[in-house]
């Protein structure tokens, strides 16, 4: 999707805006910044003085409602970097408006929102891409590397579980803004149908602790979900965060029938009957910037991207299956 962008003369520079002034925000602006194909504009955010200060940083003016930001004539790509249950909102706003849009997982806090969204775009013509770094990180790179090794894949194991003490009061610990555990964490998902496929059915249970501080904000939350994927591997997806949590646990196994891939942060070990080969996984720094230069390399060259739109969806889908399996107390099948 070359567009008006593949000239590279400053008048088809990409110009891009940011709604957003977190972690994210600040490593989209610096790619943004670094590369002589796209001009930062402006950046929008909820606090005044902290959308200023942040704004301030890049040498570019604010504007204090994402709702300015995505009418405004001179910009071109929406980069949305703000709290989960915002994204689908201002998504469709940017669309509508005949803006490109990038926009941090998850693309919508439903896989219905996501779907309409992506049709959205094709009816605009226009690239909407949800990032999910993960995939593009030196550990899913190593995992597809070694997977060969282990054989047929039976059986997987991964934990996400963070101790936060204190938990903050935060829109991640906000049971409407963060979204059910699975989806707003979705990249727990998308990197095992990345390597495996699709799933055929979720089991799966939440706990939540309420803050004694904050109505609506939550203290902990602890989420399992057991995923039979259509080629028969089991897999156990444990997700949490927060005080309850004491022991931090970042860690991936799996079980083939000639061998063990494990990773334990950024370490990783591939156990065979030759014996025990120590992974080489780099670091997870620059994913962001990887991330920019792929979606301006798609704008201004039309070079594929790294994740498709369907691939976002159908993680989403088996995400709120698993919403759906927690609710009920039941099996769910993936689209049903």
């Amino acid at each position: 999707m070359a567009g008006n962008f593949a000239s590279g003369t400053p008048a088809t520079l990409v110009r891009a805006g940011i709604v957003g002034t977190g972690y994210a925000a600040a490593r989209r602006a610096e790619a943004i910044q670094a590369d002589n194909r796209s001009q930062l504009i402006t950046i929008a955010g909820h606090q005044p003085d902290r959308t200023t200060t942040f704004a301030q940083t890049y040498g570019v003016p604010a504007v204090q409602s994402w709702r300015d930001l995505v009418k405004r004539s001179d910009i071109d790509l929406v980069i949305i970097c703000s709290a989960n249950y915002e994204h689908g909102k201002i998504a469709r706003a940017a669309l509508e408006a005949g803006k490109h849009v990038v926009v941090e997982y998850p693309l919508a806090l439903t896989a219905a929102e996501a779907a309409e969204l992506i049709a959205l775009a094709k009816q605009q013509n226009k690239l909407l891409h949800v990032e999910h770094i993960e995939l593009l990180s030196g550990i899913h790179q190593s995992i597809k590397a070694a997977l060969p090794g282990v054989g047929i894949p039976f059986y997987l194991r991964s934990a996400s579980l963070m101790c936060q003490q204190p938990a903050p009061e935060k829109w991640s610990y906000h049971r409407e803004q963060f979204g059910f555990p699975l989806v707003g964490a979705v990249s727990r998902i998308h990197r095992l149908t990345d390597l495996f496929g699709s799933v055929a059915t979720v089991s799966c249970q939440t706990r939540f602790w309420d803050s004694a501080k904050a109505t609506g904000y939550f203290s902990s939350c602890l989420c399992t979900a057991q995923l039979r994927f259509t080629s028969g591997l089991i897999a156990e997806v444990v997700y949490g965060k927060g005080e309850a949590i004491w022991y931090s646990d970042r860690t991936l196994t799996i079980q083939g029938d000639r061998g063990a891939l494990t990773i334990d942060g950024e370490q990783g070990q591939l156990v065979t009957a030759e014996g025990t080969k120590t992974l080489t996984v780099g670091s997870r720094r620059g994913l962001f910037a990887k991330d920019t230069t792929q979606v301006l390399d798609h704008l201004t060259i039309g070079t594929p991207l790294y994740v498709s739109l369907n691939a976002s969806l159908y993680a989403l889908q088996v995400a709120d299956a698993a919403r759906r399996s927690a609710e009920v107390g039941e099996v769910v099948e993936v689209g049903e």
